[in-house]
């Protein structure tokens, strides 16, 4: 690697101005807690979905913020394992000794956990993003177990746009009307524009597709060498477009011209390690079952959805589900669904137990639909031994008792400001 070639790398990528709308992300203070823990800090999560600008943030906390660079630079595109050791050299010379070391998108290099477990034996902090989950889990599971803490980011959440937009709101014990409309206001805008920083506040629809293709081209085709694209975007276009639904990996390896059942499972598999897409398996004591019994697929960010899918009708309750999955998951919940005679959309799992139960419904006005939810949810209640289950809705509250099993009815945003 030519050492003057990157010190212009290094030099560009100093001149760093923060975003003028900028978001306060709660996994920042999470991050924050462990700068004084030795462990190897990981931030990863979908391209563009803010990993950096946290760890800009965490860089100027620090006294020492000068060692950084961030692979996913065309010009960096020969750098190899060898040209680590350059690299330090040039950081030396350049900066002096440092002992912090900021690294963006490493995994876009061969072999680099090994140069991190080396700085990480001479006593070095280093802080480490990355948007390709399984590369990270690999390489640190190979070479670095034990000696590193991973946080995932996803796109901003209702809770973080309020406490930007309309901050007063999160301080109040009690709304007024004018509150809960403004809060209803911003919350109909987050299910049509979702949260992914620089579409949220710009809202050019380019953004999305030129993120969507460098996920499809750069973080899968590229890197798994596939040859021909068509059926994984055709296998996104039907996850986007049937969002919540059950499909099995052989009817959908036939519908899309993947054929074998393993073929789909290898590109979901894709699809969920670059964030891009997540598989919710329904709830069994058994695993085998679980992996036999057909999956759901929800996707990071609702705007993606709109963007990639095809919709005849907007179908609100399967973006609100798609909502709800996204929370319960970045909050770090174990999520499956449940089937039996009836259906109940989440349960979640902690300590080997199911402990608790969610159906989501843009609304109950429709009777057929009530008892649909109701039956669902008591049905997944008696299963798994729990008295209280919750549905969400997009703006409806009540409480009530059915056979002895409590019911919760509750808006969607107060549920995820609350949560």
């Amino acid at each position: 690697m030519d050492r003057e070639l990157l010190r212009q790398v290094i030099a560009d990528q100093r001149e760093y101005d923060f975003p003028k709308t900028f978001f306060d992300r709660s996994q920042e203070a999470v991050i924050q807690k462990f700068i004084d823990d030795p462990s190897i800090l990981i931030i990863s999560g979908i391209r563009r979905s803010g990993k950096s600008t946290i760890q800009r943030v965490l860089q100027q906390k620090l006294p020492e913020s000068d060692y950084y660079l961030n692979f996913d630079d065309e010009r960096l595109v020969r750098f190899g394992v060898e040209d680590f050791q350059v690299l330090l050299e040039v950081f030396t010379e350049l900066f002096g000794k440092q002992s912090t070391f900021y690294f963006d998108e490493i995994q876009n290099i061969e072999g680099w956990e090994q140069f991190i477990r080396r700085l990480y034996e001479k006593g070095n902090k280093i802080y480490i993003t990355g948007s390709n989950a399984k590369l990270l889990s690999k390489e640190l599971g190979t070479h670095l177990t034990g000696r590193y803490i991973r946080f995932e980011v996803y796109p901003l959440s209702f809770k973080e746009i309020i406490q930007h937009e309309y901050p007063q709101a999160l301080a109040k014990k009690v709304l007024a009307t004018d509150d809960i409309g403004i809060i209803l206001r911003h919350f109909s805008d987050y299910l049509k524009h979702g949260g992914i920083p620089e579409y949220y506040k710009f809202r050019k629809p380019e953004y999305l597709k030129d993120l969507y293709e460098g996920i499809l081209y750069r973080d899968i085709a590229a890197r798994y060498k596939l040859t021909n694209e068509k059926p994984l975007r055709e296998l996104v276009y039907y996850f986007a477009s049937n969002i919540g639904k059950e499909f099995s990996y052989t009817k959908l390896g036939e519908a899309v011209g993947l054929g074998s059942p393993n073929t789909v499972s290898n590109y979901c598999d894709y699809l969920e390690k670059c964030y891009l897409c997540f598989f919710l398996s329904r709830y069994s004591h058994s695993l085998k079952k679980q992996i036999l019994y057909n999956k759901k697929c929800y996707m990071i960010d609702p705007a993606m959805i709109r963007t990639i899918g095809f919709r005849v009708s907007e179908d609100r309750g399967r973006l609100l589900e798609n909502i709800v999955f996204l929370h319960l998951k970045s909050v770090g919940l174990e999520v499956y669904f449940h089937k039996e005679k009836k259906a109940c959309d989440f349960v979640t799992r902690k300590e080997n137990r199911i402990t608790q139960a969610i159906q989501v419904s843009a609304n109950l006005s429709d009777e057929k639909v009530k008892k649909r939810e109701v039956d669902g949810l008591i049905e997944a209640m008696s299963a798994y031994g729990l008295k209280e289950g919750i549905i969400i809705t997009e703006n409806e509250q009540e409480v009530f008792e059915i056979d002895g099993f409590k019911i919760k009815v509750v808006p969607m945003w107060k549920w995820l400001l609350e949560l």
